[in-house]
């Protein structure tokens, strides 16, 4: 079955199905979420953010490999990938403190193949693809 495919036409309606995602979220889904640069990435897990309770700035953590927020209920880890090549020459416990079932963890830029296989869920696993259209919308899809 195919997922269905979203368009967004503002970085409001991104939020919007990012919250509308985490809603059905619990502790130790993984969020991976693909996309080109400046496609929205980090505007879809803030509104996932802001659905599970985080007040603070939501803000795209390149240089830092990944953030944690507290939210309402559950930690949340915000982790983005751009800067590793692969997780095979990484230390094996580099996402430790981001993953598990206490926390939901959105990953920008997320591993692929093998990799992804070899990642520590402790609950579901989701993607979220999201490209920018040639009229400024967003076609996102969530699965």
């Amino acid at each position: 079955m195919t997922a269905p495919t979203s368009i967004s036409t503002s970085a409001e309606q991104t939020e919007r199905l990012g919250a509308e995602l985490a809603s059905e979220l619990a502790g130790g889904d993984v969020v991976l979420i693909s996309g080109d640069l400046g496609a929205g990435k980090t505007t879809f897990v803030r509104g996932a953010c802001r659905e599970l309770g985080v007040e603070e700035p939501v803000t795209s953590p390149t240089f830092t490999i990944g953030r944690t927020y507290s939210g309402d209920q559950i930690a949340i880890s915000h982790l983005d990938l751009y800067r590793l090549e692969s997780l095979d020459g990484e230390d094996p416990a580099l996402l430790d403190d981001y993953l598990g079932a206490d926390r939901i963890a959105f990953i920008e830029w997320p591993p692929e193949g093998r990799e992804v296989d070899a990642l520590p869920v402790d609950g579901d696993l989701r993607t979220v693809r999201i490209e920018a259209l040639a009229d400024g919308n967003r076609s996102l899809v969530i699965a």
